[in-house]
């Protein structure tokens, strides 16, 4: 049965694993997405996560219930939400099955398609800033008011 959910705690990976890693599993695939200090040519000093947290919770289970259903396998998703220092993890993804392909495969999956479908929005602060990110395209974040010309 798939396990999806967000969260504003550390992501205990252990546990995790422990959810897809049954018996009658000979693979465990784990993804593992943490904070790095450089992206973008800038120097990061920590990450924020946003998210709708109603529908993204709702979407990482349909797309655990996807690859579950696609590969034979079992899948544990979890993202976190808030602020994150560096190293820590924001999204894991573990992915429990008999054999090692079919657990590749829904990994990739699964982060590839949690990137493209799930409510959640990053923001990097930086040194010299901070900046929403969307895709490879990163918005700077600006305190005072934009004016918009008519």
């Amino acid at each position: 049965m798939a396990h999806a959910s967000i969260t504003q705690d550390k992501i205990d990976v252990s546990a995790l694993t422990d959810l897809v890693a049954g018996a009658s599993n000979g693979a465990v695939c784990t993804f593992i997405g943490q904070v790095r200090r450089n992206s973008r040519g800038r120097e990061v000093a920590y990450l924020e996560y946003q998210a709708y947290v109603p529908m993204a919770q709702k979407q990482l289970f349909r797309i655990a219930e996807e690859a579950e259903q696609r590969w034979g396998v079992e899948v544990a998703i979890q993202h976190r939400i808030g602020r994150m220092e560096l190293c820590e993890a924001s999204v894991v993804v573990v992915v429990g099955s008999p054999h090692r392909a079919p657990s590749f495969e829904a990994c990739r999956y699964c982060i590839d398609t949690l990137k493209e479908r799930v409510p959640i929005w990053k923001k990097e602060v930086c040194p010299d800033g901070s900046f929403w990110i969307e895709g490879e395209e990163a918005i700077e974040v600006s305190d005072a008011p934009r004016e918009v010309n008519p």
